[in-house]
């Protein structure tokens, strides 16, 4: 019975030593923060504008004398009034523009599960730019990594976007009476993978996503109503799609966090055709 226990525990202890000794061997997965997605445009309003016054004003005087002697009374006066009147219109239109900058609250969302899937990197949460009164900060990121917005992120991957149109098109198909409307949007980005150690860029690129709803209509007329949520997650889709994998081409390797990164050094392990680099 003895000997049965010893080899039970000798057996557990193993297995918890195996364990450690796998944990300790297994590179640490790099933890990235994804920002919001960054724009700025130049917005132009039209504006007019009408301002009418009127002014008067209205001043009377009067002046009276008295005379009275033993043969007769006289009565003399005088009057003045003086009235004024002042009236102005202006008038004025055009159009004055502004630079508007801030973060969109999508298409981010299939970025983070995209690099979730590939099964090489952890995602932190970070904080939202929320410094409407000083949006020039917006595109600072080593500031806003200083002031702590993505706490426990080894890398942040801050994305802007350089272009998003929709169209909507409505084509007739030659030799029918029919119509194919469409909705369609495209979006470019790009993107950067800082480091929060060092501030060092390890990965750069410019991505695309793109979504599209299309629907036949007879020409004789009716209504046609184009799914915009579809396009949407489309391009949402598409565009995670395309950042993980150049993410992947640019980032090959799995980042173990001891020390500042600018003293890192790679140790490449080969097996068969793959090669794997793991950055200590």
């Amino acid at each position: 019975m003895t000997h049965k226990l010893t080899r039970q525990f000798l057996a557990a202890l193993l297995l918890g030593f195996s364990i450690l000794t796998a944990q300790a061997a297994a590179p640490k997965m790099p933890k990235i923060a994804v920002t919001d997605l960054a724009y700025e445009e130049r917005v132009k309003e039209y504006f007019r504008m009408v301002a009418a016054s009127e002014k008067s004003s209205l001043k009377a005087s009067s002046r009276e004398s008295e005379r009275e002697s033993d043969h007769a009374y006289s009565r003399r006066g005088s009057g003045s009034v003086n009235a004024k009147s002042e009236s102005s219109y202006l008038e004025m239109e055009g159009t004055y523009s502004y630079i508007d900058r801030g973060e969109l609250r999508k298409f981010t969302a299939d970025v983070k599960g995209e690099l979730l899937k590939t099964g090489r990197y952890q995602l932190v949460q970070g904080k939202p730019f929320t410094d409407a009164k000083n949006t020039e900060k917006l595109y600072d990121v080593i500031a806003r990594i200083k002031k702590g917005m993505y706490p426990g992120a080894d890398f942040v991957l801050f994305g802007s976007i350089n272009s998003i149109e929709f169209r909507q098109e409505a084509n007739p198909i030659d030799h029918t009476n029919t119509v194919s409307h469409t909705l369609s949007l495209e979006l470019v980005g790009e993107f950067s993978l800082v480091s929060t150690k060092n501030y060092q860029v390890k990965a750069a690129f410019s991505a695309m996503g793109t979504g599209q709803d299309a629907k036949l209509l007879s020409s004789r007329g009716g209504r046609v109503v184009l799914n915009r949520g579809r396009v949407v997650s489309e391009v949402s889709k598409s565009l995670g799609l395309d950042v993980a994998r150049q993410v992947d081409e640019q980032f090959a390797g799995i980042f173990v966090s001891d020390g500042d990164a600018a003293n890192d050094s790679s140790r490449r392990v080969e097996g068969g055709n793959q090669e794997v680099i793991i950055f200590r």
